[in-house]
């Protein structure tokens, strides 16, 4: 299954990708894809559930405390950089498509392109913008949907 991942993610031009960083990929995928499901859900609680009934035999003892901080501390440390992982590859993928739609689309502005890399200060002056096109746009659909006679009272 694994070699087949790699192998797959190869034939779609990642040919000179370093082996661990496929792995890793690969691995973060799948990992991603079974957290995501109910099923992983139900197991955890399950684990938890287990761990809460088995207290009264261990005398609720420091060591079974530990044993449930250790583990969802482990899960919790791993499980970030897993979801940054899938959260950076999301978000560039989807920034990736937007580029092309802004590219293909004779009409869109080609400044557009690789906003993401403004300082705050530019991104804040071209959304502002943006915002005051939005509210003529606003404004424009609000006097076309009010009646004739209304538009007169003005």
């Amino acid at each position: 299954m694994k070699a087949k991942a790699s192998r797959d993610v190869n034939e779609r031009g990642l040919q000179n990708t370093p082996k661990w960083r496929l792995g890793f990929h690969n691995a973060a995928k799948q990992t991603a894809r079974f957290s995501g499901h109910a099923g992983s859900f139900a197991i955890a609680v399950l684990a938890r559930l287990v761990w809460a009934i088995s207290g009264p035999f261990y005398g609720f003892s420091d060591t079974w405390q530990l044993v449930i901080n250790t583990g969802t501390t482990i899960v919790t440390f791993l499980m970030v950089f897993l979801i940054q992982h899938t959260q950076n590859r999301d978000s560039e993928a989807a920034q990736l498509k937007l580029d092309e739609l802004i590219r293909a689309v004779k009409s869109a502005k080609n400044s557009m392109l690789d906003l993401e890399d403004l300082d705050d200060g530019d991104l804040d002056r071209m959304r502002e913008s943006y915002e005051k096109l939005a509210a003529r746009a606003r404004n424009e659909v609000g006097r076309r949907k009010q009646p004739r006679g209304a538009r007169s009272k003005r």
